[in-house]
């Protein structure tokens, strides 16, 4: 009888190990350098979208308290040339009184430097009624005014 020696067990193929260790690190990089881009842009989008909603509830704050003034004022220019304060007010009297409202949507486009906001809006009137309105902002000398 002989004795037949036992190989050796074969030596592990590093190259793979090296690969897959180097993937490894390249995904690991990829999803933190993901997660970091993404907070920067969520915290960029919401800067940009807060001024916007914030201008229109403070103009659906005052159309509800029926602080017709106040409402006035949130106008864009082009919408205080085309109504006076006095008209303004008799045109709130005489619609269903705002009771509540839901912001539903908020977007804001750069179109040829032309900056515009619109935000929908779901109001609720003293009556019970519901309707979905669409509020138009245009940003002038700096503040997001109401313009349609």
């Amino acid at each position: 009888m002989t004795y037949q020696p036992i190989p050796a067990a074969p030596r592990g193929n590093r190259t793979l190990r090296t690969v897959l260790v180097v993937v490894g690190i390249v995904l690991a990089v990829c999803c933190v350098g993901g997660a970091v881009g993404g907070w920067f842009i969520y915290g960029a989008a919401k800067d940009t979208l807060t001024p916007v909603r914030e201008a229109t509830t403070t103009y659906l704050d005052a159309v509800r308290a029926g602080d017709h003034q106040r409402a006035y004022d949130q106008l864009c220019a082009r919408e205080r040339e085309r109504t006076t304060a006095a008209e303004f007010a008799q045109r709130q009297t005489t619609q269903p009184r705002l009771v509540g409202y839901d912001v539903d949507g908020v977007h804001v486009n750069n179109t040829n430097g032309l900056v515009r906001g619109t935000v929908t809006v779901r109001l609720t009137t003293d009556g019970g009624g519901t309707r979905t309105q669409v509020f138009t902002l245009l940003k002038e000398d700096g503040a997001w005014r109401v313009c349609g």
